[in-house]
């Protein structure tokens, strides 16, 4: 019965792959924005998403609740919109601020950890990169059940092949290790809940975090650096890059881990505040 399931889910998201692949690409982003935010905002998913906002965000009215899960949503359509089109909008219609930082980081040739979030368009990151500065930032992702569907959404986010992926898993975190060791760059998004990691505050509201990104960075002496994705418009995204984060003391100590990854949920927690629409509030993050 599963397979089943799984075959019609696959077919489906095919089905509107090739659609969206024909259409322009402003015209695929706004009607998969409005099919995201006609169909999802009536989902029982919606309702996690409300939990979420009213905790992280209590000082948000109903009205304000209901137009932040709409654009959510809204969002989440654009999304698998653009997917037929990322290498297009990664190498024309994404601007970068802050590659002078980038530029440092790669002159140094050290390997280098990016964090961000489930934000905008958070595909995009690594896609733009490669497209504009020549520079493989390999991902870390979490499969879908769904391997069919798994395999179409790994070929658009890769561009192909041509980024490295690393599952979320033990063989991808071995990869991802060797990556590091071999002065690479990887990126990876923290706001997800990590049940084995450390309870840090997100929003005020212990949240359990993988504390990797911040052990590896620790352990390569690689910056660790906060990067956030905006949409700007309908396949339209601006990437800021950020100083890397502080790693060490004046003795050159380490850190405490804790306070290193309450530095990096700042900048989400801001982020999100500023543009909560563009966040992802399905997840289970809390609790």
């Amino acid at each position: 019965m599963k397979h089943i399931r799984y075959f019609f889910e696959a077919l489906l998201l095919y089905i509107l792959f090739f659609i969206f692949r024909i259409l322009p690409v402003e015209t695929a982003s706004n009607i998969g924005g409005w099919l995201g935010k006609t169909i999802g905002s009536n989902l029982a998913a919606s309702r996690k998403a409300f939990r979420n906002l009213q905790n992280a965000l209590p000082d948000l009215d109903e009205t304000q609740q209901k137009k932040v899960i709409s654009d959510m949503w809204e969002n989440l359509g654009q999304i698998i919109a653009e997917y037929p089109h990322l290498e297009h909008i990664a190498e024309k219609r994404t601007d970068i601020n802050g590659s002078e930082i980038l530029k440092s980081i790669f002159d140094k040739k050290q390997g280098a950890i990016f964090f961000g979030a489930h934000l905008s368009n958070w595909e995009v990151n690594c896609a733009a990169t490669l497209k504009q500065f020549n520079k493989d930032i390999a991902l870390t992702y979490r499969a879908p059940n769904n391997p069919w569907s798994d395999k179409l959404l790994m070929h658009a986010r890769s561009l192909g092949g041509q980024l490295k992926a690393y599952p979320k898993s033990r063989k991808g975190g071995k990869e991802l290790i060797t990556a590091l060791k071999n002065k690479n760059y990887v990126g990876i998004l923290i706001d997800q809940k990590y049940n084995e990691g450390l309870s840090v505050p997100f929003f005020d509201i212990p949240a359990m975090t993988n504390p990797v990104f911040v052990q590896l960075c620790q352990k390569y002496k690689c910056p660790l650096v906060p990067v956030r994705n905006e949409r700007l418009g309908a396949a339209k995204f601006r990437i800021n890059i950020y100083e890397p984060l502080v790693l060490f003391d004046e003795q050159n100590n380490p850190i405490p881990v804790e306070e290193v990854i309450a530095q990096a949920h700042k900048y989400l927690e801001s982020w999100i505040k500023e543009k909560p629409g563009q966040w992802l509030w399905l997840h289970r993050r809390w609790g």
